[in-house]
């Protein structure tokens, strides 16, 4: 069914803040997530993970490159259209199937394009943006996950390569991808002793640890990543050496806003589907819709999304405008998960069984929302980020 709510779209957020480009793009989007993801996204769930083809399909019409500038092959959409395009997959109800692809286009791979050189981008982008070679960020470490001066997988120089040893962990698209972000210790402790690189699948001495199955983002394949001596050469580094927090902080707050919009997605989907519900279930010799609790309920929470979705696109536009988004995307990341999580909830109580059982899109809805507030910054992270500025 449409994740669409009537009261959100009248507040003609689209007119607002979109370009016609960007409207254009939902269009295309909607219509490919629900012709091509949501027929065969349960077979991923089951699968825990998402076929390679569906990367390539995306590649060919062009979605894996809408956050890339026009000059290095992308489609020069912008903040706005990462909004579009991770609320779109949102709303497919399918919050896995939105990470693993995310990861892809807009949390590890947009590297290429702020760090690397012109022979860099020739030599990776093609394969990227086509969706021939799969993408992760390797980031998190058993140790270190939030406080990125604590990573310790350790970058060794030696001659014209360095040498990577240590263990990364819940990373998205570990047993998929072809290349890996990775950002490696080649300095002293602390934010200045950073570097970013660019890991290929066959290099020796990386290999595939755990793999993880999670209560949420079935879809996703998440596990870990072994580097025992892992060889690569010097010019895989993207940056220069020492500035990958600084690279990795960049991405994050993009990558922040791409969370806030799929959570964004995934909360229409819920109240879209809750709403139905609510008005064709008959209870007390009417429809459950006629209970004042409940619908007022839903009317508040709805509310409470819009507001949050209007604070969502003016980020974005600000970003596209060249404005510094980290404050805003600290405050999209500290609040926008939790009022989905709550709404879900509500969800799932409202839809009584119905909410309770696998295959619902609403219990799926709750399950895949619960990381958001963890993911890329936790809730408690984010808001001591903003505490900092009071």
């Amino acid at each position: 069914m449409s994740a669409s709510n009537r009261v959100i779209d009248s507040l003609r957020l689209d007119d607002t803040f979109l370009g016609e480009e960007h409207r254009a793009l939902r269009g295309v989007l909607r219509r490919f997530v629900q012709d091509r993801i949501v027929p065969r996204a349960a077979e991923w769930e089951s699968a825990l993970r998402i076929p390679a083809e569906v990367f390539t399909e995306l590649g060919a019409l062009g979605f894996l490159g809408l956050s890339f500038p026009a000059e290095h092959g992308g489609g020069g959409a912008g903040t706005r259209g990462a909004v579009v395009f991770n609320e779109e997959l949102g709303r497919s109800t399918f919050g896995g199937v939105a990470t693993s692809i995310s990861v892809h286009t807009d949390y590890s791979a947009l590297h290429v394009s702020r760090a690397g050189d012109d022979e860099q981008r020739r030599r990776f982008l093609p394969d990227i943006l086509s969706g021939r070679k799969i993408c992760a960020l390797a980031v998190t470490e058993p140790d270190a996950s939030s406080d990125l001066t604590r990573l310790t997988v350790r970058a060794r120089r030696d001659g014209d390569a360095y040498v990577l040893d240590g263990r990364k962990t819940f990373i998205t698209n570990a047993n998929i991808a072809g290349l890996f972000f990775v950002v490696a210790r080649t300095g002293e402790p602390g934010r200045h002793g950073l570097s970013l690189f660019v890991v290929e699948r066959g290099t020796p001495g990386l290999g595939n640890g755990r793999t993880f199955e999670k209560t949420g983002w079935r879809s996703s394949d998440t596990g870990e990543l072994v580097f025992d001596g892992c060889r690569i050469p010097a010019r895989n580094r993207l940056g220069e050496e020492g500035e990958g927090f600084r690279w990795m902080m960049r991405g994050l707050d993009h990558e922040r806003i791409g969370l806030a919009a799929q959570a964004v997605g995934l909360g229409e989907a819920a109240l879209a589907e809750t709403a139905a519900w609510l008005h064709t279930r008959p209870a007390y010799g009417g429809r459950l819709w006629d209970l004042q609790a409940l619908r007022h309920e839903m009317a508040r929470l709805t509310a409470r999304l819009a507001s949050a979705k209007t604070l969502l696109y003016h980020t974005a536009a600000l970003a596209d405008a060249g404005q510094d988004p980290r404050t805003h995307a600290a405050v999209l990341k500290s609040s926008v998960p939790e009022i989905v999580n709550e709404l879900a909830y509500k969800c799932v109580q409202f839809n009584g069984g119905n909410g309770f059982v696998q295959g619902s899109a609403v219990e799926r809805i709750a399950r895949d929302s619960r990381f958001l507030a963890i993911g890329g910054g936790s809730t408690e992270v984010m808001l001591d980020e903003i505490a900092r500025l009071l």
